[in-house]
């Protein structure tokens, strides 16, 4: 039986481009593929090793996987970070159909809910858990093609995606202030040469029906082009007793997605790409008993109406250097809002019924400029590859609120302006030691106003960098060290109602330590990735919040940010990956974090002297096996896991430890597939975000915990064709 090709290069497996043109024809990932799912590099190799390695594996038919939202475009075990890359085969393993579905696969990357989809995501315990009325600036970034999705990364759909790239750490040479903690890079698969088609089916209970379909080929000489669309319904998973239906909390999910790739002359490529993403989502999660079933009169809605564009430029025709010029635009409307008493008119004597809407009107646009020189001509005596640019961002958001308890809309005007400059040097010491250095200045101008009469216009000067020295111990093992710090932007907290002490919140910095090391094993089957790293956090940017009582005796929940004094982030990450046999292969990760924040002064006046950062857990592991049966039959099996964590900085409310397992069967034909698929086999109850406030007047709005739940047992059949 065949090795695919993305196993055929990992682990460099001996691998014929007959045999990976057999599997392609169905999926790029019927075994070993699937170990890519929590795969790190912790290796830098010199320039010249890296063009020799990416040559060998040329020469034997082997597609190297390349890290392709860098400076530079290198080989996954060549690049000098803490990183991770999932396949479409990888997201094709789990059945994902949205980023948010194949974060258990990645060490120490969690998400919050508090929506229909996740749009906040943490990356070694940093990171935002939602959004209401304020301006403010992710922690882990999301990008598509160039585009920058932070904070609107719900409309993230996986389908036609060739790679999921996940930066762990602070990146703030490269991506700067959208990279305090990490970043998420997708990738959509490049126009071809060749005329390509797919149709994929798929149907799951919850009445869960998703169709896309794939056009990809020569437009002209020297275009090519791809055309993706995808369209995703499904029910939910809540019932509203109240209101008799099982649709409260709905997906209605379109996006369309189109690429060209121009070959203009010789010296200059351009590649084009237009996305349009139109979800249409119902929001109905939070049930007063702590259930699946709610009874909200009046039930929220989670919409995104996203139409973006890139234009990148490269252009070859200078000797010592690439010129790499981005263009991107992303004009968003977001309508998200929620029945605030999760309840109906006539549930209790003491009640109250209220509803909180935010619409938004979102654009970013961002223009890149970057010098990247060539190998032939380095400086500093020949030894040193090097990078320059500047990139500028402009951020407009115009928000109203409408709300039950407000006279008249609140409404705000937000506009920032980034520029930035950026720089770095990769210098060969030897043949074995690389120094990376890397430096970012960026300067953020904002200008805030709002209905309440509140203005604000801060200025942030921020400066981030690295240092990473890597060294190749033998042909088959790789270690290296790093330096990197990252920051990200302060801004102002919007409710009128707030103290003055209360209104501005300051930059945040990182600075993150990290010792790595891989090598494979046992004649190339197996591969053993580790790295181990200590995050300090200065003036940490927290959720908080505090409850205003209304005179009907219930509570108005104000949610502000805040600094607190300090805070550090311990961990470790350890993957080994095993191909067994042709027909064997086992995968597993595990991550663990240690996180705390102390210094902080509560809205009550206590201090906080050091406890575990909101949705950090201390431990999340991955472990799998796929196994072919025959050539045509293939089993995958899955189990994830994750500890308890802290649903706030506010409050002590934790989500409970658990363990999720899914499997697959799949049947692959030469130009057709079949799978049945299960996830959360087990049908665990499990809480994706928590809150602690009274809203029950039944029990007198007694304070309490509210959970909102990630996904039950699912269980659903997949066909593709392939032509």
């Amino acid at each position: 039986m065949a090795r695919t090709e993305e196993a055929c290069l990992d682990l460099p497996l001996s691998c014929s481009g007959d045999d990976v043109e057999k599997n392609m024809n169905f999926t790029q990932s019927p075994i070993t593929v699937a170990i890519l799912s929590t795969a790190i590099s912790f290796s830098s190799f010199a320039q010249d090793q890296n063009t020799e390695q990416a040559a060998n594996a040329d020469e034997q038919g082997i597609e190297v996987i390349t890290v392709q939202s860098d400076f530079r475009e290198e080989t996954l075990q060549t690049i000098p970070s803490s990183l991770t890359i999932l396949s479409a085969s990888d997201m094709e393993t789990r059945n994902a159909e949205n980023l948010e579905d194949v974060l258990g696969a990645v060490a120490n990357v969690n998400f919050s809910s508090g929506s229909q989809r996740a749009r906040y995501y943490q990356v070694r315990g940093i990171g935002e858990r939602s959004q209401f009325q304020e301006a403010i600036n992710p922690s882990v970034g999301v990008v598509m093609d160039e585009i920058d999705l932070a904070g609107i990364g719900g409309i993230a759909s996986t389908f036609d995606i060739g790679q999921v790239e996940f930066f762990k750490g602070p990146q703030g040479t490269r991506f700067g202030a959208n990279a305090l903690a990490g970043l998420v890079y997708l990738q959509s698969n490049a126009p071809t040469e060749n005329f390509e088609g797919r149709v994929r089916l798929s149907a799951a209970n919850y009445d869960s029906y998703s169709s896309g379909v794939v056009l990809s080929g020569p437009a002209t000489d020297g275009i090519n082009y791809r055309f993706v669309a995808e369209k995703n319904v499904s029910d939910g998973f809540i019932e509203n007793t109240y209101l008799n239906r099982e649709d409260t909390n709905n997906r209605d999910e379109l996006t369309l997605r189109g690429k060209l790739a121009i070959a203009a002359s010789d010296n200059l490529d351009v590649d084009i790409t237009l996305i349009h993403a139109d979800f249409d989502n119902g929001y109905d999660a939070f049930s007063l008993d702590n259930t699946r079933e709610t009874f909200s009169d009046q039930p929220g809605f989670d919409k995104q109406k996203t139409t973006a564009a890139s234009v990148k430029f490269t252009y070859t025709g200078q000797d010592a250097f690439d010129v790499i010029s981005i263009l991107t635009h992303a004009d968003s409307d977001l309508a998200y809002g929620y029945d605030e008493d999760w309840s109906f008119v006539g549930l209790h004597p003491w009640e109250y019924s209220s509803t909180d809407h935010y619409l938004r009107d979102r654009q970013n646009t961002t223009l890149e400029l970057r010098l990247v020189s060539n190998p032939e001509h380095r400086i500093f005596a020949d030894t040193t590859d090097w990078v320059v640019g500047v990139y500028g961002k402009n951020d407009q958001e115009d928000l109203t609120r409408q709300y039950t308890y407000l006279e008249s809309d609140f409404t705000s005007s937000f506009e920032a302006q980034n520029l930035a400059v950026f720089a770095e040097l990769q210098t060969h010491l030897s043949e074995q030691l690389t120094l990376t250095s890397g430096l970012r200045l960026e300067q953020r101008g904002t200008d805030y106003s709002n209905s309440d009469s509140v203005k604000f216009k801060p200025d942030d000067f921020m400066v981030g960098g690295k240092l990473v020295l890597a060294y190749q111990l033998t042909d088959a093992a790789m270690t290296y060290a790093s330096i990197n710090r990252g920051y990200k932007a302060g801004s102002v907290n919007s409710d009128g109602t707030l103290s003055d002490e209360l209104r501005v919140f300051d930059p945040e910095y990182t600075w993150n330590y990290e010792l790595g090391f891989k090598t494979s094993l046992l004649d190339n089957n197996a591969v053993f990735r580790a790295a181990v790293f200590y995050m300090t956090r200065d003036d940490i940017q927290i959720s908080s919040y505090h409850l205003l009582e209304r005179e009907d005796g219930s509570s108005e929940f104000i949610s502000y940010w805040d600094n607190a004094a300090k805070g550090s982030n311990t961990g470790v990450e350890v993957e080994f990956l095993w191909d067994i046999t042709d027909s064997l292969n086992v995968y597993s990760s595990l991550g663990l974090l240690d996180t705390e924040f102390k210094g902080f002064t509560y809205a009550d006046g206590t201090l906080e002297t050091g406890r575990d950062q909101a949705h950090a857990p201390n431990y999340q592991f991955n472990a799998g096996a796929n196994y072919y049966l025959t050539d045509r039959w293939l089993v995958n099996v899955n189990v994830e896991g994750k500890d308890e964590f802290y649903f706030s900085d506010s409050h002590d409310q934790r989500s409970d430890s658990v363990t999720l397992w899914a499997a697959s069967v799949s049947y692959l034909a030469d130009e057709w597939s079949v799978k049945l698929w299960g996830r959360n086999v087990f049908d665990e109850q499990y809480a994706t975000r928590g809150f602690y406030f009274g809203n029950d007047p039944r029990d007198g709005y007694e304070a309490k915990p509210y959970y909102q739940y990630g996904e039950p047992a699912r269980i659903g059949l997949t066909f593709d064709y392939n032509f």
